[in-house]
């Protein structure tokens, strides 16, 4: 019997390639370009891909031994899923690995713009030295996020994880999706949280601060409307994908103190942010970074390599 062939085109962490290679199958981990695989794919069983490599309708059908799509992370953006499963290949990705690392970036903006860190950050290299007095002054009207309330658009697996980091500094959380009802938040020694889950309009109205965790599907999920309704000075921390927000309603909500700030890991038009959103005083930002921690790299890697033997053994 021929041990299956995996091509790994985006990397994965050492640990899911040794567990691979431990179970017998042949893996490349040679990086193909996207141009060249169409020629070199029919060669392999499986391959994994984080989101640079796309796998669409036009290379899956060149592939008549591929079995086996693996993401290694949550979006599926990159594939033709559906098409795939038409062909009979298992398309796979790994949503529970990153959960924890997401939602501690999105405490990482909100603690930050809390007490305006992104700002004083900026701001003390330049002009610590000689408006120190001013700074302080600048950034003296910080809060505390005990007692507000975090609305958690998309309440699966991290929004759960965010859920569970708001309840351990104090907040009070609601949350809205059309799939889940509500959950139990495991909250170690201090023991369960329920959570029923609440309609989008009284997510929108009620928080203080509001986080996403939903895939893009094709249109902003919030837009001018879904603005309308929320507090003025809301804080809108958006780590899912980009394209969930529309960017042109968040820059005028941001301009008119609807919302206060913002806190953005995900951009419309990845690679290339828009400059008004990276420049804007009120914005703290990072470059899609929600997975990237060495626990979560770790996690997704041996969560992808046991689904990819699980799949390829039978």
């Amino acid at each position: 019997m021929n041990m299956a062939k995996v091509l790994i085109n985006d990397g994965i962490h050492p640990s899911g390639l040794q567990k691979l290679k431990d179970a017998g199958f042949e893996v490349s981990t040679d990086k193909i370009a996207q141009d060249d695989l169409a020629a070199q794919l029919p060669n392999y069983d499986a391959i994994c891909v984080r989101s640079a490599t796309k796998v669409r309708q036009e290379l899956i059908d060149q592939c008549p031994n591929l079995k086996v799509i693996g993401r290694g992370g949550v979006g599926l953006d990159n594939i033709d899923v559906e098409h795939a499963k038409s062909k009979g290949i298992h398309v796979v990705n790994t949503p529970a690995a990153s959960s924890r690392s997401v939602a501690e970036l999105v405490f990482a903006h909100l603690f930050s713009i809390s007490r305006f860190l992104y700002q004083a950050n900026r701001q003390m290299p330049e002009d610590g030295d000689n408006n120190f007095k001013g700074l302080k002054k600048a950034y003296a009207k910080g809060f505390e996020l005990e007692g507000k309330t975090l609305g958690v658009i998309g309440f699966g697996r991290i929004g759960q994880n965010t859920a569970k980091v708001a309840l351990g500094v104090g907040m009070d959380v609601v949350a809205t999706d059309p799939y889940v009802e509500s959950a139990t938040i495991d909250m170690g020694r201090f023991g369960e949280v329920s959570i029923n889950t609440s309609s989008m309009d009284q997510v929108l109205s009620e928080s203080d601060v509001i986080t996403l965790h939903i895939p893009f599907t094709g249109e902003a999920a919030l837009g001018p409307s879904e603005f309308a309704k929320m507090k003025d000075g809301v804080i809108l921390i958006n780590a899912a994908r980009g394209g969930t927000v529309d960017e042109n309603a968040l820059l005028e909500a941001l301009d008119s103190g609807k919302v206060a700030s913002a806190g953005l890991d995900v951009f419309e038009n990845e690679p290339n942010p828009r400059q008004d959103l990276l420049q804007h005083p009120r914005v703290s930002l990072s470059p899609h970074i929600g997975a990237s921690t060495n626990e979560a790299q770790e996690k997704i890697g041996l969560e992808l390599a046991d689904q990819l033997i699980d799949l390829l053994s039978k």
